[in-house]
């Protein structure tokens, strides 16, 4: 994509819309050497059971350090409740619902129990058919699924130059799959916090420090009913 075209995206969501191509364009790291192959906990534990977040730059935690990305907020939060899991940040900044899809099943290594998918902006913003990126999403989470995973899924808008039927299709997907493979949904990961200057980074598109714990506190309220504490 070029990055220096004007895009005219809805206030509330051009941080999810635009934190997927510009800035990002740099090769991607393989799994085994990538951040986003390792976990949120700074001693994991191989008998715990795993969360692992799954996603592209807002689940990796472009521009923060690796304690300030939300999953390593989501793990202290968990602590502090008494919940024993290992988050592990599987987020890699540039991906796609293609190749989400592609990575599933090293990201299912082990007992992971949850999984937070958060893909799909990029194949919004580069226009791609919503139909592939549906079938792409759907077979992430019957992978995670088959694993004995439960999924939480995270929804996305497309820019208001994109057309109405698109940006209809776009608004209806993650619903669609939600209903369809009965798991849980977050509308919107970045409420309260996109196109906030003040909650943001100096890019307008990805949230600073003081965002990204809002975006903690946002799927934190929607993973809570779905785990247990360890007996």
């Amino acid at each position: 994509m070029d990055c220096s075209r004007k895009i005219s995206f809805p206030l509330a969501f051009v941080t999810l819309l635009m934190s997927v191509s510009c800035r990002e364009n740099g090769p991607k790291p393989s799994p085994s050497s990538s951040p986003s192959a390792k976990s949120a906990s700074t001693a994991p534990k191989t008998s715990v059971p795993k969360i692992v977040a799954f996603g592209d730059s807002l689940t990796a935690g472009f521009g923060l350090r690796e304690a300030e990305s939300y999953p390593s907020l989501l793990q202290k939060k968990l602590r502090t409740d008494g919940f024993d899991y290992e988050v592990v940040n599987a987020g890699v900044s540039g991906d796609t619902s293609a190749g989400g899809l592609r990575r599933i099943d090293w990201a299912l290594e082990g007992n992971v129990k949850v999984v937070i998918l958060e893909l799909g902006a990029n194949d919004i913003l580069r226009g791609q058919p919503i139909a592939a990126m549906k079938q792409n999403l759907a077979e992430i989470i019957e992978h995670a699924k088959t694993k004995g995973a439960t999924v939480l899924l995270t929804g996305m808008e497309a820019p208001t130059n994109s057309g109405t039927d698109y940006r209809s299709q776009v608004h209806s997907a993650f619903e669609d799959l939600a209903r369809e493979h009965q798991v849980a949904l977050i509308p919107f990961l970045l409420d309260r916090v996109a196109g906030i200057e003040s909650l943001n980074q100096a890019d307008a598109i990805h949230p600073n420090v003081e965002g990204t714990k809002i975006v903690a506190d946002t799927v934190y309220s929607y993973l809570r009913p779905l785990i247990e504490p360890r007996k």
